[in-house]
């Protein structure tokens, strides 16, 4: 059941990400300024964001399988460019319905290990999807892609609706749709760890969406000149971020959560100064995007490890108000590349991605010193006076 759900996972999520590889195409055939293209990443998360926020707190209140089968059903429907994406954002949120859902059906002592299986799917999805779009627009147009994934998308709801298991009991049930928004609010004020984790959720999806969204432009250029089979490659090689998603929970479990978040937050850092190289090398770009998708797969995991732990009952309400937190992080990101490449070129775009990765170190540095001092605290009683 694990490997179904990271397999609708990987389907659903890969729906947001086509558009990063056919950037320019579209830029072309739509008559779209380079600096404006990012506006079809931005679209995209903002419609992320309003299905975040108004459909997935849903699995707190009805049944998951139910909900999760509605939005896989029509996830890939696109008209018009802006408003079709905007849509397919909105309906992709069944991946964070799925997170929630297997959460709830594992163990405490399983939950993260759980969560890194289907957020693997997710991560394969993400990244295949960039190979999977560039060789389709090569093979029939950008167009093309959309139509494809419409298709699959009808078929793995025909395949969840015959084997999806009923979730356990929904927290909320009974309740009514503005209570369950209100409380879904009121939990970034009664859980620290939702607002520490919402925080690294917007700067590392802000410093991911800063790469993927801008490297088509230099890629797709003199002096290199590629196809989009081509640039789409570079997902497969950061296939290893779905490896660490799985590992990254199991971590989780073990109390290691903390450690691993630093450690992966230093990696991302690193990444970029491999990413700088672009002119060098691509094997150069090719290990900084290794670099950067394993370590911000581990820390979404672990993020959304902690988050459900600390209230298993509202496992899809803290998913829902997290995962707004990263679509807002990648639209901020998509339209930011754009404009500084526009401005700066691409080491304007590395050191605003490097310097989006420091701030999230810097933010895991004040959090852990807190902590430490606050374990001293308890550990040493005060003198008497």
């Amino acid at each position: 059941m694990a490997l179904l759900l990271a397999l609708a996972c990987g389907l659903s999520v890969a729906n947001i990400y086509f558009a990063q590889p056919l950037l320019d195409a579209m830029a072309q055939d739509l008559g779209i300024a380079p600096a404006a293209i990012g506006m079809v990443v931005t679209f995209t998360q903002i419609g992320y964001a309003f299905g975040l926020i108004l459909i997935v707190p849903l699995g707190d209140l009805w049944d998951r399988s139910a909900t999760g089968l509605v939005i896989v059903g029509t996830a890939s429907h696109a008209a018009v460019l802006l408003a079709g994406l905007t849509l397919v954002g909105v309906l992709a949120v069944v991946v964070q319905i799925l997170v929630a859902f297997a959460a709830t059906l594992a163990t405490p002592d399983g939950r993260g290990r759980a969560i890194g299986t289907v957020t693997s799917g997710g991560v394969g999805g993400i990244l295949l999807a960039r190979f999977a779009s560039g060789a389709l627009a090569d093979i029939g147009g950008w167009r093309t892609v959309y139509l494809v994934s419409a298709g699959l998308m009808l078929a793995m709801a025909v395949l969840l609706l015959r084997v999806l298991p009923r979730g356990p009991y929904a927290a909320m049930a009974g309740s009514s749709y503005l209570s369950l928004l209100r409380s879904t609010a009121a939990l970034f004020v009664e859980e620290p760890i939702l607002r520490e984790r919402a925080l690294f959720a917007f700067l590392i999806f802000a410093d991911l969406n800063v790469f993927w969204t801008s490297i088509v432009l230099p890629l797709s250029a003199p002096p290199f000149v590629l196809s989009h089979t081509t640039i789409g490659l570079l997902g497969v090689a950061g296939f290893a971020g779905a490896l660490g998603a799985r590992n990254a929970g199991r971590l989780a479990d073990l109390g290691w959560a903390q450690r691993t978040t630093g450690l992966s937050l230093m990696l991302m850092l690193a990444a970029w100064g491999a990413i700088a190289c672009l002119h060098v090398s691509l094997w150069f770009v090719v290990a900084g995007v290794i670099m950067l998708d394993l370590g911000l797969q581990a820390v979404h995991v672990t993020s959304q490890s902690l988050i459900v732990a600390a209230r298993p009952d509202a496992a899809s309400r803290l998913v829902g108000g997290y995962m707004v937190f990263y679509s807002i992080g990648s639209a901020a990101g998509g339209i930011a590349a754009t404009l500084v490449y526009a401005m700066m070129g691409w080491s304007g775009v590395c050191m605003l991605g490097s310097g989006i990765s420091a701030a999230a170190l810097l933010v895991w540095v004040i959090n852990a010193s807190r902590m430490q001092e606050a374990a001293g605290c308890a550990l040493t009683p005060s003198p008497p006076r």
